[in-house]
Parts: C-alpha cells; sequence; structure tokens
C-alpha cells in the first residue's frame, strides 16, 4: 500500500478522486459525468478522462447485472472441482460451457470452484455431466444455492 491519500493495486495507483468515482459508479453505473463530477470536485471531462483510464487499464468495468431470477434462470449452483494435470487445461474447458458464470483456480479442498447459471434442475445434471466428463476432472461437489443472501460490488475503494 502507500500512503494514505494513494492505495496501490497492482499497476495502478488509485488517488482519493478516482476511487470516489469508481464508488459512484460501483452504487449506480449510468450515473452522469457531471453529476459524478460535482460529487468528488471534479469537471465532467476529468471524470471521462479517469473513467476512460480506469477502463483501458483494466482496474474496472462497466457492465449490466442481472438478476438470473427474474431471467428464468431458477437453479444457480457452485460446484467444487477436484482434478489432476494442468489446472488451467481444465478452467479454460469449463469456460467454454455457457451455463458457467465464473471459475477460480483454488488451493485448498476443491482445486476449482465453478459457479454456474441454469434454467433448471434438468439443466444443472446436464451441466454437471459436461464437467464430470472433462478429461482431468476427479471428482465435483455440488453446492446449490438456496437463495443468495447479499451480492455487493464495492470492493477495492476503502
Amino acid at each position: 500500500m502507500g500512503s494514505d491519500r494513494h492505495a496501490r493495486f497492482g499497476d495502478v495507483d488509485l488517488d482519493e478522486k478516482s476511487k470516489a468515482i469508481i464508488e459512484v459508479l460501483q452504487h449506480d453505473g449510468r450515473r452522469p459525468y457531471a453529476e459524478i463530477g460535482r460529487e468528488v470536485g471534479l469537471s465532467e471531462t476529468a471524470v471521462r478522462q479517469r473513467v476512460a483510464r480506469l477502463v483501458e487499464n483494466g482496474t474496472m468495468q462497466i457492465v449490466a447485472v442481472t438478476n438470473p431470477l427474474q431471467l428464468g434462470f431458477q437453479r444457480q449452483a457452485m460446484i467444487g472441482v477436484t482434478a489432476t494435470g494442468d489446472l488451467r487445461e481444465t478452467a479454460r474447458a469449463l469456460e467454454e460451457l455457457p451455463q458457467v458464470d465464473y471459475i477460480v483456480l483454488t488451493a485448498g479442498r476443491h482445486d476449482l470452484l465453478v459457479e454456474v447459471v441454469c434454467a433448471d434442475d434438468d439443466e444443472l445434471l446436464d451441466v454437471l455431466g459436461s464437467v464430470r466428463a472433462l478429461p482431468h476432472v476427479q471428482r465435483t461437489e455440488t453446492m446449490t444455492y438456496l437463495k443468495v443472501w447479499d451480492q455487493i460490488y464495492n470492493w477495492g475503494t476503502r
């Protein structure tokens, strides 16, 4: 970490103004730059330039976050995968499955954690079959979501 005024993340040095811009966008990604500028003490142009820089250098991305239930996806699950060999190969194969939301390579009980979003239990069963059929997969453990309690995207700015 840098000084109190700057937080260092990888190759990116974030000052308080950039962190404030990110915080505002985490709450409402559609806020006008002029409004953000007034809130954080910068001009609209300065906010636009900082946002462009933050997107270009990979610090943030601006996306629409959907609610899977409202889109007809009734089953979400985390699949713990135990595999042999190069885990990156297995991760590349898993990312080809359209139901996969994200993949995390881990150190611990499972080698990979794979979140999936499916229309129903039948589709989840098909996905599990596809995962288990991958060459290096030895075992899976499926944890179906009963309810997503809290899902926030405001880390990294405080």
